[in-house]
């Protein structure tokens, strides 16, 4: 009973430290779980799956009602992020648990910094006959009272982007919100607004197809996915709030540290195959 409530805190302090980085509360949960608590690998993967889907779904129903999140570009592209979750999810199940350790390593380091490098904000105009217009990838946001328009670009980049986003959700049971939100910013040209809120739209849909494979060959523990999916929920919840009255740009690099030193970490017991 202890170490579900240990377990339960810890999970409350990755929902909170997720949501204040916006790495989510995965990159948390994977190393408390393997390298805290001892959890298999695949186990801690499945749990992590189904805290992402909780922790994504309410701020997705906000955002939508917002008028931010662009529906249609995010289920054009969830088709690539499904995709990619179902090899993902097909792969981890082939492959050592110490070989997931290291990409998972590898992944969390590239994350750390493309989360605090500067985010771009674009706003590109609509160009008739382009594959964009007829795929209707254009749309309005609110924007100080004013709705602005922008339209997608590089959409074939963008899609195969986020076949590789997915891919790493799915194999390794994070977001991979900061892979989208690279995909759909840089790539794609749109706005940051819209990429954010569409990300994390996408996110929930991404680990739902993930996590029943996760499911079927039994590697959702009820025991370990309820203490950790209530903890993250609450979490996140305390987060959003801490965030309006935060310093967030020195909240950012403090944690980039503590989870870059996590992810060395990680690789660490992955090459000396610690993991199980």
């Amino acid at each position: 009973m202890s170490e579900i409530i240990i377990l339960f805190l810890g999970a409350i302090s990755a929902g909170l430290l997720g949501s204040l980085t916006g790495l989510g509360g995965g990159v948390i949960i994977i190393p408390l779980l393997t390298l805290g608590f001892g959890v298999p690998m695949h186990y801690a993967i499945g749990a992590s799956l189904i805290s992402v889907i909780g922790t994504s779904s309410g701020a997705a129903v906000a955002f939508v009602k917002e008028g931010f999140t662009n529906m249609r570009i995010g289920m054009f592209l969830e088709i690539a992020t499904t995709a990619g979750a179902i090899v993902g999810a097909l792969v981890s199940g082939m492959l050592n648990p110490n070989t997931i350790g290291i990409i998972f390593a590898s992944i969390l380091l590239l994350t750390v910094i493309l989360n605090l490098k500067g985010k771009p904000d674009h706003q590109e105009p609509l160009i008739k006959g382009s594959l964009e217009a007829k795929l209707k990838l254009y749309g309005t946001f609110p924007d100080k009272g004013i709705l602005k328009s922008y339209s997608a670009r590089n959409t074939v980049p963008g899609f195969l982007m986020m076949m590789f986003a997915g891919a790493m959700s799915g194999l390794l049971g994070i977001g991979s919100g900061a892979l989208k939100v690279l995909a759909m910013d840089n790539m794609m040209k749109l706005p940051f607004k819209v990429s954010t809120t569409t990300s994390n739209f996408m996110i929930g849909v991404t680990a739902v197809a993930s996590a029943l494979i996760y499911f079927q060959r039994g590697e959702i523990i009820p025991v370990i996915v309820a203490p950790v999916l209530i903890g993250v929920v609450i979490g996140s919840f305390i987060g959003s709030k801490t965030l309006m009255v935060s310093k967030t740009k020195k909240l950012k690099v403090f944690f980039a540290i503590v989870i870059t030193i996590l992810s060395v970490y990680m690789m660490y017991n992955g090459i000396n195959k610690s993991f199980r």
